[in-house]
């Protein structure tokens, strides 16, 4: 988890995430025709460029970030909080109503589907860890301090998630229907 976690030139997100892999040529017109014709990749193209500018010194350029954010949030129904740590392979499916808080540590190739939650309870400054390759199911929440999820670990549809779970693992939230007469 740890080598995923450095930071890596802006241009090997884009080749990976939008691109299609590190194994590709990189290319200006093959990514300007990708964020213009694809949602997700004109989510992701903005979304890196926000993150890389956040971190950056300067305050304008943090400042240019913040509004980046705002104006993807308000486009694409997308939170994803500057200050949350993601490494290279995010992929958001069906996206809308995705919400992810800046305390959080994601490992590379990270999947996440529609109306997810992944945020903190304040109840610590722990951060919530997790891990490479994961996918996360539709309308699904993950709440908690301190929480680490593993390598390999699938969560399905509306799971909800407030404890570890180990890596290798499929995760779900039992759910139950009842149907009463109205006699």
């Amino acid at each position: 988890m740890d080598s995923a976690m450095q930071r890596k030139p802006l241009k090997y997100y884009w080749l990976v995430e939008i691109l299609g892999g590190a194994d590709k040529r990189f290319s200006w017109l093959r990514l300007w025709r990708r964020v213009r014709r694809s949602r997700s990749s004109h989510f992701l193209f903005w979304f890196r460029l926000s993150e890389h500018l956040a971190l950056q010194r300067n305050r304008m350029l943090k400042s240019l970030a913040k509004g980046i954010n705002n104006s993807l949030i308000r486009r694409h129904g997308i939170e994803i909080m500057l200050g949350a740590i993601i490494a290279e392979g995010l992929t958001l499916s069906h996206m809308q109503g995705i919400v992810i808080f800046k305390n959080v540590v994601i490992g590379r190739n990270f999947t996440i589907r529609q109306n997810t939650t992944i945020g903190t309870d304040f109840k610590s400054e722990a951060l919530l860890v997790i891990g490479n390759n994961v996918d996360v199911g539709a309308n699904s929440c993950i709440i908690g301090s301190g929480i680490s999820i593993g390598d390999n670990v699938t969560l399905g549809a509306m799971s909800f998630v407030n404890k570890d779970i180990p890596s290798d693992h499929v995760y779900m939230t039992e759910k139950k229907s009842r149907l009463y007469s109205k006699l």
